[in-house]
């Protein structure tokens, strides 16, 4: 399933200056690292024993299990360059803005009269500065997929379909079904 905040966290990564460590040794040391040398905190971290952890450190273990490689990779990314990872958030929340690229059904409530039919649209589109704030400031507040989707679906009606306030005014937009998300910074 496709999520708004895997989709923003894939576009602050695109900033990186640095690749990701590949393997596993090495996504181990830079945990323990970052967790000030602490394997027990690594350890709980990853669902494995200390013990578990000291043999990737040393490179006695090479090879991960796939469900162990993957929570590795995730909390590896997550934690990978924050000061990168802030400097592009915040250029795009105050000048740049974000692209976003949606394939998703939409729904509407309009004045009377009108269609109010959801159907699937595919939009790529330019969101302002203040847009893409509110989205980074959602996430960074620990908000549910489904707030992301409304603030995303907020930032959506008010740029292309209401264009900034010149039409359709009173339209509310739903965004029910996401096929495809993407962003870009």
């Amino acid at each position: 399933m496709v999520t708004v905040g895997e989709g923003l966290d894939r576009a602050v990564q695109g900033a990186f200056t640095r690749p990701v460590p590949k393997s596993a040794g090495a996504q181990m040391r830079y945990l323990v690292r970052q967790h000030q040398g602490s394997t027990r905190r690594v350890a709980e971290l990853l669902g494995i024993s200390r013990r578990t952890v000291e043999r990737y450190v040393r490179n006695q273990i090479r090879k991960p299990r796939p469900e162990l490689a993957e929570r590795l990779e995730r909390e590896v990314r997550t934690r990978w360059q924050p000061q990168v990872r802030a400097r592009a958030r915040q250029a795009a929340a105050t000048t740049q803005g974000i692209m976003i690229d949606v394939r998703a059904r939409f729904g509407y409530t309009a004045a009377p009269g009108s269609t109010d039919d959801a159907r699937v649209r595919h939009l790529t589109l330019a969101l302002p500065p203040h847009q893409a704030a509110r989205l980074f400031q959602a996430q960074e507040t620990g908000a549910g997929e489904d707030r992301l989707r409304q603030v995303a679906a907020e930032a959506l009606g008010e740029v292309y379909f209401r264009d900034n306030g010149r039409r359709a005014h009173g339209l509310e937009v739903e965004l029910s079904d996401l096929l495809d998300v993407e962003f870009e910074l």
